[in-house]
């Protein structure tokens, strides 16, 4: 389906003529011109740019990654490298994303940049043919494993329903700053993939989530106080059916956007209407913004849209 196509009639209702129309209208930015930074804001989108630029054009609205990393911290980055896919098929983060966002990290002068993923897939795999293991390495970063138990630590989750516990990856705990940097794309499970549940690959026992309750798991996983500081979605090619991992390049659509928030549960109900679903249907997120985890109501945010 075309993009403008797919903009106008699924999402009539959602992002495009709705969600988004509260976003005031998207400005326009030259190459090269800078704009104006807007640390108030809660939902940054952006669109019609390459997932790098993209990036830069969305954290300098936020005010810049110094806003959100200081010189000699330890920063986690964490994509999604679930699958033993290559980046066209659009399973994983986008890897010009990963680079950059390292990029700006150092650039804030962070001392040090790990990425990381619990993959689905072999973990070798998902990190070479995904591109990310090279875009870390080219970026300065540092690309660790996620492949056994002994890398993970048991926390408690206050207040949880269903997950009162779990293992979490070390990295997430010896952290200063944790960015989490989800792809956009249908799940057979939940609907749809986002911020939220890509915190699934930095625990160690996933299938204890599928088993009792999978969406109360996503949104009870989201108390613990360790949260991500950013969320930058890539919505570059987005999955819409055979999610997770995909079939083919037919089941994406070219959106050409990138979503950046501090409330993860309004970034992912953003995403839910680009993929002309209402956010208050997609379970995990309506349990998580009844418990008072984020915003689920995109028409009460300061949402600013750039279209380059």
């Amino acid at each position: 389906m075309k993009r403008r196509h797919f903009l106008r009639s699924s999402l009539g209702a959602g992002v495009a003529a709705g969600a988004l129309m509260s976003f005031g209208g998207y400005q326009r930015v030259l190459a090269g011109k800078r704009i104006p930074a807007g640390p108030s804001y809660d939902l940054i989108a952006v669109m019609n740019g390459e997932p790098a630029e993209m990036f830069d054009m969305g954290i300098q609205a936020l005010g810049g990654m110094g806003s959100f990393v200081s010189k000699g911290q330890k920063v986690l980055v964490k994509p999604n490298i679930g699958w033993d896919v290559v980046p066209e098929k659009g399973g994983n983060t986008n890897p010009s994303l990963v680079k950059r966002v390292i990029e700006h990290c150092l650039r804030a002068g962070a001392k040090e940049v790990y990425v990381f993923d619990n993959t689905c897939d072999d973990w070798m795999r998902c990190y070479k043919n995904s591109g990310i293991e090279k875009a870390v390495k080219d970026a300065g970063g540092k690309i660790v494993p996620g492949n056994s138990e002994s890398y993970y630590q048991e926390i408690a989750i206050p207040n949880g329903k269903k997950l009162t516990k779990a293992k979490v990856h070390e990295k997430v705990l010896e952290s200063d700053v944790f960015i989490n940097i989800p792809i956009l794309k249908n799940h057979s499970s939940t609907r749809i993939t986002g911020a939220m549940k890509n915190m699934m690959g930095v625990v160690w026992d996933r299938g204890y989530w599928h088993s009792n309750n999978l969406n109360q798991c996503i949104a009870d996983y989201a108390l613990f106080t360790k949260k991500p500081s950013l969320n930058i979605m890539d919505a570059y090619n987005v999955m819409m059916r055979n999610g997770p991992r995909g079939v083919s390049k037919d089941d994406l659509s070219n959106m050409k956007s990138l979503l950046l928030s501090t409330d993860w549960v309004a970034l992912d109900a953003a995403g839910a209407k680009m993929m002309g679903l209402e956010p208050a249907k997609i379970e995990h997120l309506a349990i998580a913004a009844g418990m008072g985890i984020g915003k689920i109501d995109l028409a009460t945010l300061n949402i600013h849209r750039i279209k380059m």
